[in-house]
């Protein structure tokens, strides 16, 4: 079974990817987020012709070959589009076996524990504590993690104090009925993090997500060494020699690849295998309701050192305005704290086709 065609549909935000086959067969996945419009681009140009002709079924020798073919370019952009290829094509093989992901990688559909991800600093500590304990509420969260510091942010917080304030706060506010996450977007100094994370230990945290430059593996080290609570990261990394050396070291706790950042599913199950090895669990990062959260829904069902939690983004239209309408059903139902990964064949999700006829289509096929 060969692929024939490749066609994409993007938006600034969002590409979905679309693979056929010779036979007729068809399988949809999605690019990484965020400049979405550009890594479509370098899917028609760096990863379609290497992918055309070869054969639909071979997923890994594909994944594994395209980036040694285009070794010139070692960074993001051909990661995040070859995630649209990988995932389409494990859409494809589901459809065919009229299996899920998740069975396919030897998992069951079950229900997933969800946290409620926040992405917003500017809002007050009080006011974050109330929005999410409305979402407890109505659909059951038990855990959220919420925002310190600011990203990449050399010890500068949103405003003077607001880290403190707003760790005391959802401690006081939820902490009896909350599992407590921090995320710091690679806000802090070794130093600073270290003295924060006590104030975190002292205050229901268990989650430390980049508190240090996420390149300087060195420093979130000293972190983690330095705190009894978990030190986690890894959501930017997407080379797989850089996730060797974070594990090898014991940089962090927990790792937290993206599956659209690093490349698809074949990539990451080769770093929560690493992972596994060294008795690391794997929570993946995936921070917006497109198709990403749905391969980390299927991911998680069948390795075997899943996290505790599925991150599930509570932005709605007013932060991410792109994520509506994008499926004819969202996969995205959460009852009692938890979301079930679907059972019907491939990712179990049907893209909205009035979203498809207005995004950009660009397509690449064997007959040019």
């Amino acid at each position: 079974m060969k692929i024939t065609c490749i066609e994409s549909f993007a938006t600034e935000p969002v590409a979905f990817v679309r693979v056929t086959t010779d036979t007729g067969d068809q399988g949809w996945g999605q690019t990484s987020t965020y400049n979405a419009d550009i890594t479509a681009q370098v899917l028609h140009r760096q990863i379609a012709p290497h992918a055309l002709g070869a054969d639909a079924l071979d997923i890994e020798q594909l994944v594994e070959m395209i980036p040694e073919r285009e070794h010139k370019f070692p960074g993001s952009y051909l990661r995040r589009a070859l995630a649209g290829l990988d995932t389409a094509l494990w859409d494809l093989r589901g459809r065919l076996e009229n299996k899920s992901v998740c069975e396919l990688l030897g998992g069951k559909p079950r229900a997933l524990r969800t946290y409620a991800s926040s992405m917003k600093r500017d809002i007050t500590p009080h006011d974050e504590a109330q929005r999410i304990a409305k979402l407890r509420d109505r659909h059951g969260f038990d855990a959220c993690k919420f925002r310190i510091g600011t990203e990449c942010g050399h010890n500068v917080d949103a405003w003077p104090g607001r880290s403190e304030d707003i760790v005391r706060t959802m401690y006081k506010e939820l902490g009896d009925d909350m599992a407590l996450l921090v995320d710091a977007n690679s806000g802090y100094s070794p130093k600073r993090a270290i003295e924060l994370g006590k104030l975190l230990e002292d205050n229901g945290v268990s989650h430390f997500e980049e508190p240090c430059p996420y390149w300087e593996l060195e420093q979130t080290k000293q972190v983690t060494d330095a705190l009894s609570i978990d030190v986690t990261g890894g959501e930017q990394d997407c080379d797989l020699a850089t996730w060797r050396r974070l594990i090898d070291m014991h940089a962090v706790n927990v790792v937290q690849p993206d599956i659209c950042y690093l490349g698809g599913i074949v990539r990451t199950l080769k770093v929560a295998d690493m992972a596994a090895q060294t008795g690391l669990p794997c929570t993946p990062h995936c921070a917006n309701l497109s198709m990403v959260t749905l391969f980390t829904m299927h991911l998680l069902g069948a390795i075997p050192n899943a996290g505790k939690y599925l991150e599930f983004s509570i932005e709605g239209s007013d932060y991410y305005p792109w994520q509506q309408d994008l499926f004819v059903e969202s996969p995205y139902a959460i009852v009692d704290g938890k979301a079930t990964i679907p059972s019907a064949p491939g990712w179990g999700v049907e893209i909205d086709r009035a979203w498809l006829a207005k995004a950009d289509l660009q397509v690449s096929a064997v007959d040019g």
